[in-house]
């Protein structure tokens, strides 16, 4: 664990970093005490295990895969917290047009036309019906944001009044750091400090970036066409800034996939929802409620 001690305040920035639900998570607490600080953590690492096993598809005892395996069959009874995040799911889903989806088909049976609005909820029974055989859903687009939220709420309930949970550059803040100034993004991850959004606070806020690997890999232009006859750019990277982690990693990709002027406009019409997008071009654009 990295201790950070503020030369001012007695309080110390404790840092912990290892690999969770397949990425690097690092916990991060504002305290006193090394040794409750390494319990707060802990804290947070059971509760981010128990997440990756609410969401996983293996075993026999998943849930997840209890409701897969009756695609096409019969709902599933399942318990509050994954209907609730599956409810949000779809209403992501519904928002974003559908670029945003839980839904997949799976195995050697392709299914066509597959969509979240396949995915059947009934809150009374608090089951979950997946309406063709051989659909799946999966939680690979929102798990770790979802997973930082939950680590964030059980720290703050054992008294942790300042952190961040950094989900491999998806980061969740609250509080302030020691010398009482709040959370930017190169305070929270020192390795985004060279990006145009580094200085940008987001204490008691969410962050998520998704990257187009195709537009960053390639020398190319790699644009689309508009009616009009027009080259549109493409999409490098999109950063998202939301009340949850959750939402933030559920919003980021499918702004790239519905280019610039789209994104924008979806995401200027949501409340508490901010934007940082870079073209292909290096070029910056931010959402109206963001100045950098």
């Amino acid at each position: 664990m990295l201790a950070v001690k503020n030369l001012v305040s007695k309080s110390t920035i404790y840092r912990h970093s290892t690999m969770l639900m397949g990425t690097r998570f690092e916990i991060t607490v504002v305290g006193e005490n090394p040794g409750w600080a390494t319990e707060r953590i802990n804290d947070a690492i059971f509760e981010i295990n128990r997440v990756d096993k609410l969401l996983s598809t293996f075993g026999d005892d998943s849930i997840v895969n209890q409701v897969n395996r009756n695609a096409g069959v019969a709902p599933v009874k399942v318990n509050g917290e994954l209907f609730r995040l599956i409810d949000r799911s779809l209403q992501i889903a519904e928002l974003t047009y559908g670029t945003f989806d839980i839904t997949y088909s799976a195995g050697q049976k392709t299914v066509a036309g597959v969509s979240y609005k396949d995915v059947v909820l009934n809150a009374a029974e608090q089951t979950v019906f997946l309406i063709q055989e051989g659909m799946r859903i999966s939680f690979a687009a929102n798990s770790k944001g979802y997973a930082a939220d939950r680590a964030k709420f059980v720290l703050q309930m054992s008294g942790v009044s300042s952190g961040v949970i950094n989900a491999g550059g998806d980061m969740i803040a609250w509080g302030t750091q020691p010398d009482s100034e709040p959370w930017t993004v190169a305070a929270a991850d020192p390795e985004q400090a060279d990006k145009p959004y580094a200085q940008l606070n987001i204490s008691n806020q969410a962050l998520a970036t998704s990257v187009n690997v195709d537009a960053v890999n390639t020398k190319k232009n790699i644009t689309a066409i508009s009616n009009k006859g027009f080259a549109l750019s493409a999409i490098k990277s999109v950063t998202i800034v939301s009340p949850t982690a959750e939402l933030a990693d559920a919003m980021a990709a499918p702004v790239i996939s519905i280019g610039v002027n789209a994104g924008l406009y979806l995401i200027n019409r949501l409340n508490q929802v901010a934007c940082v997008i870079v073209d292909d071009h290096d070029r910056v654009y931010t959402s109206k409620s963001i100045t950098l």
